[in-house]
């Protein structure tokens, strides 16, 4: 991962704030362009799309909340990383931002290795490119390692690169446990700063995208997950 080819828009109101992330960022080696609304920001996406964007939650336009949900929404969007930066402490509101496709947070007040420690983990998943190429775990049930795309059933399902990376975890030894902290260092290695409760989130948004075949993925109570070894009869099931 070269930070001197990475792009990363900072949306902060705080201006303070938001000069001290874009200073180190670019001192980091990345070029980082700042926002202190939201709007201007969807302005730019329009026409040009940074490799991460580090997203406050109280802004004073839009709420980041909705800022996030929309963009994970758009097909054009959606696979950019987002680093939700919150004053909120409350531990409800940060799983709120993960269900709504976030890929990790951080909040103030922050250190500012630990806010690159973040991004570089982020910006590695992102960089990810698998040696397979395509996986049929049925007929109508298809995973694309290169092109990061999964197909059910004939359609295309919107994951994050977090719910993607999981799949292609447990996927790779069907019938094996993977235990909470071992999904943890695959996502993020040594830069691991997040709590494992983050995983249940991700695989419960997994789960209900992968619909018909959510019960491949099998959480082993007390343990972690596996990805079943033994699949059904490719059918619709009810």
């Amino acid at each position: 991962m070269d930070a001197q080819d990475k792009k990363i828009f900072i949306v902060e109101d705080e201006r303070d704030i938001l000069e001290l992330i874009r200073m180190q960022l670019n001192s980091a080696g990345f070029t980082a362009k700042g926002f202190e609304t939201a709007l201007p920001m969807l302005n730019l996406l329009k026409i040009e799309h940074p490799d991460l964007l580090i997203l406050d939650l109280m802004l004073p336009d839009i709420d980041g909340m909705e800022v996030c949900r929309q963009l994970k929404n758009d097909k054009a969007t959606q696979k950019i990383p987002i680093l939700m930066l919150t004053a909120r402490t409350d531990l409800e509101d940060k799983i709120k931002g993960l269900e709504y496709g976030a890929d990790d947070y951080i909040t103030k007040p922050f250190e500012t290795r630990e806010l690159i420690a973040r991004i570089k983990a982020i910006l590695r998943r992102s960089d990810w490119e698998s040696d397979k190429n395509v996986l049929s775990i049925t007929e109508n049930f298809i995973i694309d390692f290169n092109r990061y795309e999964v197909w059910v059933q004939g359609k295309r399902l919107d994951l994050t690169l977090t719910e993607f990376k999981i799949l292609q975890l447990l996927t790779k030894r069907p019938g094996w446990v993977y235990n909470r902290s071992q999904i943890l260092d695959y996502l993020w290695g040594n830069d691991k700063i997040v709590i494992e409760r983050t995983i249940d989130v991700h695989i419960r948004n997994l789960r209900e995208k992968l619909g018909n075949y959510a019960y491949l993925i099998k959480n082993i109570r007390g343990v972690g997950y596996q990805f079943l070894s033994e699949i059904e009869d490719d059918i619709e099931k009810d």
